[in-house]
């Protein structure tokens, strides 16, 4: 019989936001896999070893995921993770894919998922705590409230459109675009937060567009409002 594919959230970097869910599910799964050449290097491989040092005893899979919009390079790396994950489900054994955030959430993971599932493996989702709810919470403010609307955009393809749109928008992995996006920015009557790395030892809090440095890191985070009137 073959194993179970659990794609599990891991939060956004504070390892005590870890569901109980996840705690028990990553003990119980016979090997964990990580989106990674090195499970050191990975960071929600790190995120999860501070609340559960034991893991670092389990047999990992490590997944090599590039960083690229290529469509041909993306296919082809996702193809190849799908075999090696296929290969020990074959097995019989459950694997615990670590993945940063919630798995429904703009995550690499979730192409693996696709492709397992079609390929007529048992699987499941575990959320995880999504970085924007997270970031919210760190500037003790709600995310949204009454009837306003909320936008999760993915900066690194452009703000344009999402930016026309009322409501509060969440600006998602805008660090390699941050000067663009602050010139944008600039150009509206809106008010901007940002955190870069929450719940991570480098933390940066930043609350106006003014202080966001434009070589932030890939872990950024923004937060558009209305402005109060």
């Amino acid at each position: 019989m073959a194993g179970k594919l659990y794609g599990i959230g891991v939060g956004p970097g504070d390892p005590e936001l870890l569901t109980l869910k996840a705690v028990r599910l990553i003990k119980e799964c016979d090997i964990i896999a990580v989106p990674g050449k090195k499970k050191e290097e990975t960071v929600a491989y790190q995120i999860v070893r501070q609340a559960l040092p034991e893991i670092e005893r389990k047999e990992c899979l490590e997944i090599d995921m590039p960083m690229t919009k290529e469509k041909e390079k993306l296919e082809i790396s996702h193809n190849t993770a799908c075999e090696k994950v296929a290969e020990v489900l074959d097995t019989g054994k459950n694997i615990a894919f670590l993945t940063l955030g919630d798995p429904c959430v703009y995550s690499t993971y979730i192409y693996i998922h696709q492709r397992i599932v079609k390929a007529g493996y048992d699987t499941e989702i575990v959320s995880g705590i999504p970085s924007f709810c997270a970031v919210s919470a760190k500037l003790n403010e709600g995310l949204v409230e009454r009837n306003e609307m909320l936008h999760v955009i993915p900066s690194s393809y452009g703000i344009e459109q999402g930016m026309e749109l009322s409501g509060t928008r969440v600006l998602m992995k805008a660090g390699k675009k941050m000067k663009q996006v602050k010139e944008q920015l600039k150009q509206k009557e809106v008010r901007v937060s940002m955190i870069e790395n929450c719940g991570m030892e480098q933390e940066r809090v930043y609350h106006n567009v003014d202080e966001i440095p434009e070589e932030a890191g890939y872990y950024s985070l923004i937060i558009v409002k209305e402005q109060e009137k």
